[in-house]
């Protein structure tokens, strides 16, 4: 079974965000082959489809850990935005809200619309009880929607040759924003 029978889509005003399908592989090539997206991420660009694919085809955190990088389409065009999600990242124990557009899509409030709704996923339904935001210190737009978000900031740390700084929010944080 692959992870778009297992999981429900995620529907905003504008948006739905399902998990990945390799029908996304040629959106995900382009937008990672612009420099100016990859620019603070410290990836590369992928070298070809294949490769997009692989990623595709091998990511596992939906099957272990029920979340993942989610890909966010146009709720009325279908057309492709970008990706935003959860990940677990295993080296430091920590769950990553994370989040990537085509650069035609920057400035539209997708990130925060999308990230709202993986915030809400991850602590009302899978239960999670704080959810990380890393960002490099220089991406001033990134670290802006995670502040706008409710994240607090919480340290600084070196990662792919750069200074980053990583936000973080709890549950009781999100739920009481919510509320007020």
């Amino acid at each position: 079974m692959n992870s778009t029978e297992i999981y429900p889509l995620i529907q905003t005003s504008r948006l739905i965000l399902r998990p990945m399908v390799e029908a996304d592989a040629r959106h995900m090539f382009d937008m990672n082959n612009d420099p100016d997206v990859v620019r603070f991420t410290g990836n590369k660009a992928y070298e070809n489809i294949e490769e997009v694919l692989n990623y595709i085809r091998t990511n596992d955190q939906f099957e272990k850990y029920k979340l993942g990088r989610f890909t966010i389409l146009d709720k009325i065009t279908g057309e492709y935005i970008g990706w935003c999600g959860l990940k677990f990242l295993e080296d430091i124990n920590e769950i990553d809200l994370g989040y990537r557009l085509l650069k035609k899509n920057w400035g539209k409030g997708i990130a925060t619309e999308s990230s709202i709704a993986m915030l809400d996923y991850g602590f009302l339904t899978l239960g999670l009880e704080r959810i990380v935001g890393r960002a490099v210190k220089e991406n001033i737009n990134s670290i802006h929607i995670l502040q706008k978000l409710g994240m607090t900031y919480e340290k600084e740390f070196e990662a792919h040759g750069y200074l980053c700084v990583q936000y973080v929010l709890d549950k009781k944080m999100w739920i009481t924003g919510k509320n007020s």
